[in-house]
């Protein structure tokens, strides 16, 4: 994105440096200056912002949450002291603020808060998604190694925000399994 955006900001600034010179009959340098105009001027500037375009879709789409059967599924409840993560796999039972995936498989995860907004966020993993009250964000996490990996509530939502973290921990198999039948916390 920087690359495209650097190359729009060229051409521009050379087309504007054009725009001041003075202007000369010589029909040759009018084609040359319509062909810069149209060719570089439109014709780059939109496949460029088309590509981009295309990328940001195709990124977003990763993260969103696809109805895959074999996804794991969680649900993360935000509130202002931290986040609550139940699973589906292990009915009746939540984490406080560590939230235990199986590295390898893609993770559904059903993000709401009961408060105010706030944001779940894992750089590592994902991408952020807001926590809005009476609304359920889904988004789509993958940890292909085992691992711990930082999350955070990256919204303003009171003070005391800054200290609402989680963290993600991604089980290998033989530990996944640990944790579904009651012997991991």
């Amino acid at each position: 994105m920087f690359v495209g955006s650097a190359g729009i900001f060229i051409l521009v600034t050379i087309l504007l440096a054009m725009s001041f010179r003075a202007k000369r009959s010589n029909s040759s340098e009018t084609t040359l200056e319509r062909a810069w105009i149209i060719g570089l001027g439109i014709c780059f500037t939109m496949t460029v912002l088309a590509i981009l375009l295309a990328y940001g879709i195709i990124a977003g789409n990763r993260l969103t949450a696809s109805h895959s059967e074999d996804a794991v599924k969680v649900s993360a409840r935000a509130d202002r002291s931290g986040w609550t993560f139940s699973y589906d796999a292990r009915p009746g039972h939540a984490t406080r603020d560590i939230l235990h995936i199986p590295a390898g498989q893609n993770v559904t995860v059903s993000i709401t808060t009961g408060d105010v907004i706030h944001s779940f966020w894992v750089p590592r993993l994902a991408g952020k998604l807001d926590a809005i009250p009476g609304h359920v964000n889904t988004l789509k996490l993958r940890a292909n190694e085992p691992g711990t990996y930082a999350g955070r509530s990256a919204e303003y939502s009171g003070p005391g925000y800054l200290g609402n973290r989680f963290e993600v921990r991604s089980h290998g198999a033989d530990t996944w399994q640990a944790f579904l039948q009651g012997e991991l916390d």
